[in-house]
């Protein structure tokens, strides 16, 4: 597996690492820790480019090689501190000068990244590098999967609640795959949510095609009791409901009330379904739910 952690140093950031270690991930894993400072790196004198060597041009090129220097060292730390507790991964560092979402788009393209791990929310100051609309961004631009981390974190090894959100889509199917090849602690439970939103209740018919007739909450549970023999062979403790009402506020709430670890959501739904994971839900599930979010996308 190969994971993509922008990091910047920030409260949420370190929240990030220590998320770590309750996702799921495998014993091995090729890492890269991402350091951005948002900066414009100024051309080299011998680089052809026309700018004024003036001394405010030069003073601002240092600032930001200073930048770039500043995000390599909390990249290196992070790097340490990543290699202290997961001894099987390869962990390497980067820093670079740029609009820091596109910096973490490009490298994730690169490097054909399984998952990129951000903050929600980052520092104010030089490189801002997870702050708001940044972690967003990553999300809805991302080729790969992306886990937006938060705290409270407990210890590593005590038992992880997971929530998935489910429409019968290919989308929600990935993310299901997604938990069962995790390796969580013993005691762990996951809940699987299906949301049936009123504004859609035709979709069933749609996607049976001439059978007018389709029983929506059946099919519905249908698709969910899939999911759901599909953890509980993972040794997961599975519950699931059916619940009336918009997917994004059906989520967020049942999470709260639940008191879940994670959301796991696809990343697109049924076209004329629910809409559970579609794009904007997905979005909002990651900017108002108060535990991490992992919106999963099929690789290759």
């Amino acid at each position: 597996m190969r994971i993509l952690i922008a990091y910047d140093g920030s409260t949420c950031a370190d929240a990030a690492l220590v998320d770590l270690g309750r996702a799921g991930l495998p014993q091995n894993a090729d890492v890269i820790v991402l350091s951005v400072a948002d900066v414009w790196l100024w051309p080299d004198s011998n680089q052809n480019v026309a700018i004024p060597e003036t001394a405010n041009v030069e003073r601002a090129r240092q600032l930001a090689l200073h930048a770039v220097e500043e995000a390599q060292a909390l990249a290196a730390k992070a790097c340490q501190r990543i290699k202290a507790s997961f001894s099987g991964w390869t962990v390497n560092s980067e820093a670079c000068g740029e609009s820091p979402a596109w910096a973490i788009i490009r490298k994730a393209d690169e490097w054909k990244s399984d998952l990129i791990v951000v903050g929600s929310h980052g520092r104010s100051a030089v490189s801002r590098l997870i702050l708001g609309s940044v972690s967003q961004q990553v999300v809805n631009e991302a080729s790969c999967s992306v886990r937006v981390a938060r705290g409270p974190v407990l210890p590593n090894h005590s038992p992880v609640r997971i929530l998935l959100g489910v429409d019968g889509s290919p989308g929600a199917e990935t993310a299901a795959h997604a938990v069962a090849e995790r390796v969580w602690p013993a005691g762990s439970e996951a809940r699987v949510i299906a949301a049936l939103d009123p504004v859609m209740a035709t979709a069933t018919a749609w996607m049976k095609g001439d059978d007018q007739d389709a029983d929506e909450r059946a099919w519905v549970r249908q698709k969910v009791e899939a999911e759901v023999e599909r953890l509980s062979l993972r040794k997961l403790a599975v519950s699931f409901a059916l619940k009336e009402g918009d997917p994004k506020r059906v989520l967020i709430e049942e999470a709260d009330q639940w008191k879940a670890d994670c959301i796991f959501v696809g990343s697109r739904g049924l076209r004329r379904f629910e809409r559970l994971l579609l794009g904007s839900v997905a979005t909002a599930v990651v900017a108002r739910a108060h535990c991490s979010v992992e919106v999963v996308r099929a690789v290759g």
